[in-house]
């Protein structure tokens, strides 16, 4: 299927206009320096932004775009999610006064669960995983008039994500970005901040990262077209599942990934511990996986400045202890 694409400088004036919208309602999350490497290597910490991610950005920047033209107290609204995302539309709904269901995968984390039902919304269990919860929500759009919110293909969406490229290219001020890696899911974190950094600093390599137990966008990437993969369960579960066939996140990423990488689940499960001994954060295991692909080609980047995003916290409390104990 042909996708029309997008452009990079489309997606990096949408993101300041999402930026406007926004803002009152997110945190400019901190930038910090790693405590083992020092400032050559800094975490974009959005583990610490509201709703414990940085979906919330997409999904406030889908909504209030749409209430610029309809009012939203008429939609019934739909997503899907493998968490987070499902987190940050129950969010973003409650605070602009829309009905929100939220499909979610038998596999998503308690944690994860119960922040979403804490908003009130209607919550749908559907699926092995994401991509499947995905399917059915798009399902019940078309056949019973919900307004589905793609977590990836919109731009809207990927402009709000595209905001916290932004507010890294304000944090450097004059200090060049050499490296900047990312998680890959679905494709809209890494579309809208690569895209806004290209756009602004096109020297700045930027890194994809995904888990091989489910990386169908990576995979595409590497193929030159989507494609279908199987998934199998991994840490990084806020990336995990199957990808829209008509994504607009691929056309993007082609044009604005440098360089990919693919993690074992021990090298996430290492960095998941590392974040949490060695620099004294808890993080998912989503952002864990933008460090291990930076731990991969660490070698190659001496004296350069890097930058890992750190995606998101949400964890489960078990799980956590599990991980911080195991040999």
């Amino acid at each position: 299927m042909k996708i029309d694409p997008i452009s990079i400088e489309t997606i990096a004036t949408k993101s300041a206009i999402a930026r406007n919208r926004i803002g009152k309602d997110i945190f400019k999350t901190p930038l910090i320096p790693s405590m083992q490497h020092g400032s050559k290597l800094m975490f974009k910490a959005e583990n610490f932004q509201d709703t414990g991610s940085f979906k919330i950005r997409g999904a406030l920047s889908k909504l209030t775009a749409l209430a610029e033209s309809e009012n939203l107290s008429e939609l019934k609204f739909i997503t899907a999610s493998s968490g987070n995302h499902g987190i940050a539309s129950s969010k973003a709904a409650s605070i602009l006064g829309a009905s929100l269901t939220v499909v979610l995968p038998e596999t998503v984390a308690k944690i994860k669960l119960e922040r979403i039902k804490s908003f009130g919304v209607s919550v749908l269990i559907k699926g092995a995983e994401s991509g499947q919860a995905e399917l059915y929500a798009q399902k019940l759009s078309k056949d019973e008039g919900y307004y589905y919110i793609s977590p990836y293909n919109d731009p809207d969406v990927i402009a709000g994500q595209g905001t916290i490229g932004l507010e890294i290219l304000e944090q450097m001020e004059n200090i060049p970005i050499d490296n900047l890696f990312i998680s890959i899911g679905g494709g809209g974190l890494i579309s809208g901040i690569s895209a806004v950094i290209k756009n602004h600093s096109p020297a700045t390599k930027i890194w994809g990262v995904s888990a091989k137990n489910s990386c169908t966008l990576a995979d595409s990437i590497k193929a030159g077209e989507m494609i279908e993969t199987e998934h199998f369960d991994t840490l990084a579960d806020g990336c995990a599942g199957g990808v829209d066939e008509d994504t607009m996140t691929l056309p993007i990423t082609q044009k604005t990934i440098d360089e990919l990488i693919w993690c074992e689940e021990d090298e996430i499960e290492n960095c998941f511990r590392d974040m949490a001994f060695n620099e004294h954060q808890i993080v998912e295991g989503s952002a864990a996986l933008a460090l291990a692909g930076y731990k991969q080609v660490q070698e190659r980047l001496l004296d350069q400045n890097s930058i890992v995003l750190l995606c998101g916290a949400n964890i489960d409390v078990e799980l956590t202890k599990k991980l911080l104990i195991k040999n």
